[in-house]
């Protein structure tokens, strides 16, 4: 509706300095103020609101190139409203739809040619250009901001796609790729300055059994808890995420001492866990825990050996925390 109402004023100005006629001044009317409302009418009263704008569109390129020679090819706005009319139909991001509308405003300029022999004038005076500007200004305006917020959006979506494809999408923690290619440099990084590191792997007990006796939504409800302790208890400079199924890792800052009072919280924690809806389930975790420096100083090593150390957990009996050198319940 803007666009067309500020369209129709270098229109006027041109209809001004040739003179107007009762059909031309009506034809203004219908472009500039009736056919904006009747597009609008049009599209919601559609059962196809899609279609019926497509449509809409092709009927302002009909009308743009139908002023051209009513207009008797004054060349500056003879030029800006075939312009801005194309440039609307590339803006939609619909493919080759501009294209399209070239036809139909070639039928527009051959059907405008008529009544007027195809006259031609094509001197621009300053009143015709100074009619212009509003519509250079406002068509460059809003095509900017369409094209910001559609950039934003873009970024958004790219924002979220790129958190979507490191995250676990049960438990929201790092999935595997991304937790083996982040703790492999946050590893490679501690070592060198000579910081400690901890790992621990951990495996929710018996989550087969749970599944089976509550279901599944049971089981998904207790790693989403626990990952939710994780990290509660970790804190927000640990590295956490699901290797999956029911297996964790958590690459901890800190040497074993501090790492097995975190390991012992989230086994405390996890274990008193009450459920209102499931009375009876009672969830545990299997602890393995392993210092940086303990074993080779590669992320494949140290996580064998945070592993090893998880299992030896599980057939110790499960609810325990296990190292190379003890076994903790």
């Amino acid at each position: 509706m803007l666009g067309m109402g500020v369209a129709a004023l270098p229109i006027a100005a041109v209809l001004h300095e040739n003179g107007w006629s009762p059909w031309l001044a009506a034809l203004l009317a219908f472009t500039g103020l009736i056919w904006p409302q009747l597009a609008r009418w049009l599209a919601r009263r559609s059962a196809t609101p899609f279609q019926a704008e497509l449509h809409n569109l092709m009927v302002d390129s009909l009308l743009a190139g139908l002023w051209v020679p009513l207009m008797h090819f004054n060349l500056l706005p003879a030029v800006l409203l075939p312009t801005v009319a194309t440039a609307d139909k590339i803006n939609t991001g619909i493919r080759g739809l501009w294209l399209r509308s070239l036809p139909v405003m070639l039928l527009g300029v051959l059907v405008g040619g008529l009544p007027t022999g195809f006259a031609v004038r094509l001197q621009t005076s300053t009143l015709v250009i100074l009619a212009c500007l509003p519509l250079l200004v406002v068509h460059t305006l809003a095509v900017s901001l369409g094209t910001y917020r559609l950039i934003r959006t873009v970024q958004g979506r790219n924002r979220q796609l790129a958190a979507l494809s490191r995250q676990d999408p049960l438990t929201g923690l790092a999935n595997h790729r991304h937790w083996r290619e982040e703790s492999a440099r946050l590893l490679a990084e501690r070592s060198a300055q000579g910081l400690p590191s901890t790992l621990l792997m951990i495996d929710m007990d018996r989550l087969k059994a749970i599944n089976d006796e509550y279901g599944h939504g049971a089981g998904d409800d207790a790693l989403c808890r626990l990952a939710a302790l994780i990290r509660r208890h970790a804190g927000p400079e640990a590295l956490a995420g699901r290797l999956g199924g029911d297996e964790f890792s958590v690459m901890l800052p800190c040497g074993r001492t501090h790492a097995a009072a975190i390991a012992e919280q989230l086994r405390e924690t996890m274990a008193a866990a009450r459920w209102p809806q499931r009375p009876g389930l009672c969830c545990t975790i299997s602890v393995g825990l392993i210092e940086a420096g303990e074993v080779e100083n590669t992320l494949h090593d140290w996580s064998e050996a945070a592993d090893r150390a998880m299992y030896r957990a599980k057939q110790s009996g499960r609810n325990r925390i296990a190292s190379d050198e003890s076994v903790a319940s």
